[in-house]
């Protein structure tokens, strides 16, 4: 038992002896029926209110300890023989019902349930003393109509905890959502950026012994990727502190603005300028195809899906087949297998002429390395796509197949 609970324990047996002593003092025909369970209840429940702050989360043992005094006053105890002779319990059972709903709410959980079973039990059976000639049927009859203000109490003090458990598991989950984004949005945006400037610093290296003019263009490609991964940063950072500064579609302010404009996440329409960068980072040549209205099918939040998968998949191209020299990226409409028009993403690799490795092949296929594929997968299938991956004429693919909301629309309005 920790210290800090002994005090109120200790408060309430010192009042059940108190109880006890002015019944010696009086004689035990002179005691009202229940009078020492009484006094030990309403002094409790004297110390919870004169300290409500601390006393409110320490009540468990002490309200258990009441129960038990109370059992045994029911067993022990000599019934009164006049009417009206057992007020001292029913203020005894009022008090302690009230105690009941502090403890309910406020209690640990485990001693709460404790002192709970202890009070219902004390309150369904001080009733059967009194019962004049009692039947099995009377007696169970009773005990089942006082359980119902223990478990009414039980409900008004548990509930308001019931919702703020439910409250903070959603503030927690909430929380645990947004670390997710933002662990998607370092590993999409800013590990690709960096995958970029490390390739480039690489080739600037071999060349500049050379040809120190090549290092030149090289440098200016990492200072560019090095831009990009800190506006991507920047975006997240402030995402972080500023709670106002999303539009509900993952938005952010403009960096430096200083007013409420609101940065979209890229989307389809920054395919060109991503796969014009991965060409200028070599050794691989990427080409982009995108059909006509396939882009403009897409929503924001689809669109920004769209471009996560392109970026997850130059970026796995970079890592695991340096060798390749040809991806294609292509942006199509197709039809799924019920009908309904769907916007296919399409990336493919030739895989340099078998450079990519067993192992890099195994990597991809199993997540090993990074949780990239995998992140990106729930998340294509939270916006209602689906997403496949693996080997194709010698290279590698990653398709995505996403819903076209205009496209649907379009459809059902012809």
């Amino acid at each position: 038992m920790r210290q800090r609970d002994v005090g109120p324990a200790v408060f309430a047996a010192a009042a059940g002896c108190g109880g006890a002593g002015v019944v010696g003092a009086y004689g035990a025909r002179a005691e009202p029926y229940g009078v020492v369970p009484a006094v030990a209840a309403v002094a409790l429940l004297a110390w919870c209110l004169v300290r409500w702050s601390r006393a409110r989360g320490r009540l468990a043992l002490p309200v258990g300890l009441v129960g038990v005094l109370s059992l045994a006053t029911t067993l022990a105890g000599v019934p009164p023989t006049v009417s009206g002779g057992a007020w001292p319990r029913l203020v005894e059972t009022a008090t302690v019902l009230l105690l009941l709903v502090v403890v309910a709410r406020w209690a640990p959980l485990r001693q709460a349930v404790a002192a709970g079973a202890v009070v219902c039990a004390a309150v369904a059976v001080w009733t059967l003393p009194l019962l004049p000639h009692p039947s099995v049927l009377t007696m169970g009859g009773a005990a089942a109509f006082w359980t119902l203000p223990v478990v009414g109490a039980a409900v008004v003090g548990g509930y308001p905890r019931l919702m703020e458990h439910r409250r903070d598991r959603l503030v927690a989950e909430t929380r645990r959502s947004q670390q997710l984004e933002l662990a998607r949005d370092l590993h999409d945006f800013v590990a690709h950026d960096v995958s970029g400037i490390v390739a480039q610093a690489q080739a600037a290296r071999f060349v500049a012994a050379t040809d120190p003019g090549q290092a030149v263009p090289a440098l200016e490609r990492i200072e560019k990727a090095g831009l990009n991964a800190l506006a991507s940063m920047d975006r997240m950072v402030r995402m972080l502190h500023d709670a106002d500064g999303t539009d509900g579609a993952g938005g952010a302010r403009k960096a430096g603005t200083g007013d409420d404009e609101i940065e979209p996440l890229p989307g389809v329409d920054q395919l060109p300028g991503l796969v014009e960068r991965f060409t200028a980072a070599g050794p691989a040549e990427a080409g982009l195809s995108v059909d006509p209205g396939a882009a403009g099918g897409l929503s924001r939040d689809t669109g920004s899906t769209a471009y996560r998968v392109v970026v997850e998949a130059l970026t796995n191209v970079r890592r695991h087949a340096p060798g390749a020299t040809r991806v294609d990226v292509t942006l199509g409409r197709v039809r799924s297998a019920d009908g309904v028009p769907r916007v296919e993403v399409r990336v493919a690799d030739d895989g340099g002429g078998g450079t990519r490795t067993r192992a890099a092949v195994r990597r991809e296929r199993e997540g090993h390395g990074g949780r990239g594929l995998g992140g990106l997968r729930e998340r294509v299938r939270s916006t209602g796509g689906t997403l496949s991956y693996g080997p194709c004429e010698g290279g590698w693919q990653v398709v995505a197949v996403l819903p076209a909301a205009a496209a649907v629309v379009m459809g059902r309005a012809s």
